[in-house]
């Protein structure tokens, strides 16, 4: 068997096994969505690579091959993007908030991607105890309670006390998570220039940041938490379809994403 075969088959098995234990472990989203295609493609190609080969060698096939490959190539470079934003904007130590970007449930129990955040968000503290934590999320489907709601139980109950801890739990998007701690750190009185540091996972911090600009935030900065290995690919490949999405409409409430808010 040729070595392109050889590393083909053994891309389409991995991906498979990923599909398969992904589907186990979490929730259904976009970016499980995306794996699956891939997965899928893989399948195909490997199963078809003749006739799909032949096609690809000339005319219109030569062609798409090329918008592929191309395609492909500005892919890996929005991920890379994706990836080295989340530390473009350490905090400083000075904050006088933490915003804690909900994420989701399993039930009643922080996810894996929820749980590092979190943990971050702790470790800012033992450092800044005076600084106010905000914890962020609604209910979302297949959770039982509102996710500001766990979060702040799960710090509670690492040794952040009660009265340091702010519950925002109506959010439905990473835009209304900062829309809303904005208007309830206001009634603590900070306001939208005092500096604030917004913890979410490194993938997602590109967008957490501009979002809270967003919201009127005037000093951000972004604290990455850590991601398991078998939610790299999931998070970073839905990620950079977020970011296009972001570029071009800016809000989750433009566009034709509106009614899927909340749901991928």
């Amino acid at each position: 068997m040729h070595w392109k075969m050889i590393v083909l088959w053994a891309l389409a098995v991995f991906f498979l096994a990923d599909s398969l234990l992904l589907t186990l472990r979490s929730n259904f989203n976009f970016g499980l969505l995306i794996i699956y295609l891939i997965t899928a493609g893989l399948w195909i190609y490997a199963l078809f690579h003749g006739p799909i080969d032949a096609f690809c060698a000339a005319g219109v096939g030569r062609v798409l091959k090329i918008l592929f490959f191309c395609g492909l190539g500005v892919f890996a470079l929005l991920v890379g993007f994706v990836a080295v934003s989340g530390y473009s904007h350490l905090p400083q130590g000075d904050e006088k908030a933490v915003i804690v970007l909900g994420a989701g449930l399993r039930k009643d129990t922080p996810s894996d991607l929820l749980r590092r955040r979190l943990q971050k968000a702790l470790e800012y503290h033992q450092e800044n105890p005076e600084a106010w934590i905000v914890v962020t999320g609604g209910q979302g489907p297949g959770e039982t309670i509102p996710e500001g709601v766990a979060m702040a139980r799960w710090l509670e109950e690492n040794g952040v006390p009660e009265d340091r801890i702010i519950v925002e739990d109506k959010s439905t998007s990473t835009e209304e998570n900062l829309l809303f701690a904005r208007r309830l750190l206001e009634e603590k009185g900070i306001s939208a220039a005092d500096p604030v540091v917004v913890v979410t996972n490194a993938f997602h911090c590109y967008r957490g940041g501009e979002y809270a600009r967003m919201a009127g935030f005037q000093d951000v900065d972004t604290l990455p938490a850590s991601i398991g290995l078998n939610s790299i690919m999931p998070c970073y490949f839905r990620e950079v379809f977020a970011v296009l999405y972001y570029w071009v409409f800016k809000s989750s409430r433009s566009g034709w994403m509106l009614p899927f808010v909340g749901i991928f």
